[in-house]
């Protein structure tokens, strides 16, 4: 079983590996021929993984923090099995503090998810990360109206939470089952 999950990772990097060896050579190629679409493409690359590696570190020490400091009875209750619907809200207010792009918010679900938060409302702060942080609701509110964000507000939470109830549904067991079985191998 472990020999046949180490091949499909080999198999499923060749591709990537390919890919990111064709970008590479295209913005060679584009600053040894001066190629000012390709020279922008790189210089855009390279901006914007500065500025992805300045945002990771705090962001990873958070998520750290958050495993140490966070027990994983406080994270079951509010957004456990047990917490029903209020978890829901736990996992919006939550999201609503987050500051920092989808990409960093990644790993703050995968911590809720590993200290026994319910897959649904790991989706549900997910998703509501894209559409309720903060500082976004507030640029958008200056420009759009504070109405039409309170409309937003009221048609997309209510399906973002609906649509993770039956993403959990449909792939929930299968998530459990993979989960108990990660545990088992580290212990």
């Amino acid at each position: 079983m472990a020999n046949n999950k180490q091949n499909t990772k080999k198999q499923s990097k060749k591709p990537l590996i390919i890919l990111l060896s064709f970008y590479a050579a295209f913005i060679a190629v584009s600053l040894i021929w001066n190629f000012q679409p390709g020279v922008k493409i790189g210089d855009n690359f390279l901006f914007f993984s500065v500025d992805m590696f300045k945002l990771f570190p705090p962001a990873f020490i958070l998520v750290g923090l958050f495993m140490v400091w966070v027990d994983r009875k406080t994270v079951e209750k509010f957004f456990g099995e047990t917490s029903g619907f209020m978890g829901y809200i736990a996992a919006i207010i939550l999201a609503c503090t987050t500051l920092y792009p989808f990409v960093v918010v990644l790993p703050m679900g995968a911590a809720l998810s590993k200290k026994g938060a319910r897959l649904s409302i790991v989706l549900t702060y997910l998703g509501a990360t894209a559409i309720c942080r903060i500082p976004m609701t507030i640029f958008e509110a200056s420009y759009l109206g504070f109405k039409f964000s309170i409309i937003r507000y009221l048609v997309s939470l209510p399906l973002i939470v609906i649509s993770s109830v039956f993403i959990e549904k449909i792939v929930g067991k299968n998530y459990m089952q993979e989960n108990n079985l990660l545990e088992s191998e580290a212990s």
